[in-house]
């Protein structure tokens, strides 16, 4: 027999964040979140998703013992304001028993036909730059500090339970030695000199924190026509910029102005923290920390995290720019390989950017839909 608990207290939120840890045990790919940086992320008075959304946490009994979590969203800016009727769920885990996953997903049914809404629709977080997807192909990779990983047996789950793919996400990887710098070297003077455009770089965090607003404005114009888009409140950015620019190289934070110094593009390359990640086992201290600065200084693998381009600069080759910078700065460092962040399979655009890299897809991952 399942039972359900709703975890609203500290402990009870430690043990919903520590379930993954028992459940991946085992397994070489998976990679921990920081214990208290997720509890930040579930606390009310600390995340301002929470000024714009509901979200409850539930665990999973069985025979006494935690089997499975799942959070139950409602983003009131997703259902008011763009009118999409939906409730979301995410960090869904579960061990491979139907009763465990068909107790949790019903919760989250019988919440969404509480408010009266029309379908669910997960996994997904609270955003767009929350993680998102289950993965359904490429479980032999390690994963990344910005996906979840899950066993293979989820999408068995999903679909016995008459959820149907909703949306699917790629993720590519190539070796930096796939980039010919003669397609992107001419074609980066060439559009300076057309448009007025320059770039900057940066070496200090501090350098970069007095633009980031602008970054996180771009951002929502560039992705506003994406169907899963919920755009960054002035909160957000706030916490965004405390949360992620200082995990960030600012070697590998690159922006793009115009002639009178209006952001047009940027990109952002994360260096790769999943090995660190699992050295620290869930925590920063005593050693985590050294782990994650050493790997924000010497890894060998990056991630592709955000490009924005502003619309009327979209089709103009301002890539051309971004990618002369990344080449540069990633010779310099002796990166190996690029992977990029999960991409909607309907983002023809940004396939069309990566095509002369000749990307390799090596990952792929769902969201999936069900009707109330």
């Amino acid at each position: 027999m399942v039972t359900l608990k709703e975890a609203t207290t500290k402990n009870e939120l430690k043990q919903f964040v520590k379930f993954p840890f028992s459940l991946y045990r085992d397994s070489p790919y998976w990679v921990p979140p920081i214990i208290n940086d997720e509890l930040e992320s579930f606390d009310k008075d600390k995340n301002p998703a929470f000024k714009n959304a509901d979200a409850r946490f539930f665990l999973a009994y069985k025979n006494g013992v935690i089997s499975g979590r799942i959070v139950v969203i409602i983003n009131w800016l997703e259902v008011n304001e763009q009118k999409i009727s939906k409730v979301r769920f995410g960090w869904f885990d579960f061990i491979d028993d139907g009763e465990v996953s068909e107790a949790l997903l019903q919760k989250a049914e019988e919440i969404g036909k509480k408010h009266n809404l029309d379908y669910m629709e997960g996994p997904v977080g609270f955003s767009n730059l929350d993680k998102v997807g289950v993965l359904v192909e490429g479980f032999d990779h390690i994963g990344t500090m910005v996906t979840w990983y899950n066993h293979p047996y989820y999408q068995r789950h999903y679909e016995r339970l008459g959820f149907v793919k909703e949306k699917e996400y790629m993720e590519n990887k190539f070796p930096t030695s796939a980039a010919d710098p003669a397609l992107f070297t001419k074609l980066n003077d060439l559009v300076k000199r057309r448009y007025g455009l320059k770039e900057i770089n940066f070496t200090k965090t501090s350098e970069v924190l007095p633009m980031a607003d602008q970054m996180f404005d771009l951002f929502n114009e560039t992705y506003s026509k994406l169907s899963s888009f919920v755009p960054i409140t002035e909160v957000q950015k706030a916490y965004f910029k405390k949360k992620y620019i200082s995990f960030i190289n600012p070697e590998y934070i690159k922006f793009i102005v115009d002639k009178d110094e209006n952001l047009i593009a940027f990109a952002i390359v994360m260096p790769s923290f999943s090995k660190a990640l699992q050295k620290a086992k869930g925590r920063l201290f005593p050693f985590g920390i050294f782990h994650l600065l050493k790997a924000k200084k010497h890894s060998k693998d990056v991630i592709f995290y955000l490009i924005g381009i502003r619309p009327d600069y979209q089709n103009k080759g301002v890539t051309a720019i971004i990618f002369n910078e990344y080449y540069k700065t990633f010779k310099a460092k002796g990166i190996d390989m690029c992977y990029r962040t999960p991409e909607l399979e309907e983002n023809v655009a940004i396939r069309q950017m990566w095509k002369h890299f000749n990307p390799v897809i090596y990952k792929r991952r769902r969201t999936y839909r069900k009707s109330l």
